[in-house]
């Protein structure tokens, strides 16, 4: 129960983080879709290459929309870059930033990466209580012992991880 309030919390924190000021610049790390509205899917309206500037309007979950001399759509958050690009060691537009984004930050060893779903005002307004999917949610609770096993499997290794501190007490775990 605490990890499910923290984690609605962590939500919650995530939600109140400042999106994008109109009129902030940046700089695309990579070449992607300008899309006409902020979905994987949306109609293709021009293409930005690696190093085009743009201006920054609007912020829709992980979604940039902004203007550029190629155009004005949507595109991916972590194909941007806030502020003025940089360049690597090699020469190349912001590869590092582009790598770490990718989840390829060159340490040789597995990484994983985290994908962007916000949610914006309206949507928020709209949401409902969902009892069958709350449901199906906490069908997937399983038992120590058996995400013991599970581990041990497929031989994972344990890694210690320090918990956030518990706000109402002031302490961690």
């Amino acid at each position: 129960m605490k990890n499910t309030i923290r984690s609605c919390l962590f939500a919650a924190l995530l939600l109140t983080i400042p999106s994008a000021q109109a009129g902030e610049s940046g700089a695309a790390v990579k070449a992607d879709e300008l899309k006409a509205e902020p979905f994987r899917d949306a109609k293709t309206v021009g293409k930005l290459a690696t190093g085009d500037k743009v201006d920054i309007l609007k912020k829709d979950g992980g979604w940039l929309q902004v203007n550029s001399a190629k155009g004005s759509g949507w595109v991916r958050m972590l194909s941007i870059r806030r502020g003025e690009a940089r360049k690597s060691s090699a020469g190349g537009e912001v590869a590092g930033l582009a790598g770490l984004a990718s989840g390829r930050a060159g340490t040789g060893r597995v990484v994983a990466t985290t994908g962007i779903r916000g949610l914006n005002e309206e949507e928020l307004k709209a949401a409902k209580f969902n009892e069958t999917e709350v449901k199906l949610a906490e069908s997937y609770i399983t038992s120590r012992a058996d995400a013991q096993k599970f581990a041990t499997k497929g031989k994972l290794k344990t890694q210690k991880i320090d918990y956030l501190p518990d706000t109402n007490k002031g302490e961690t775990r």
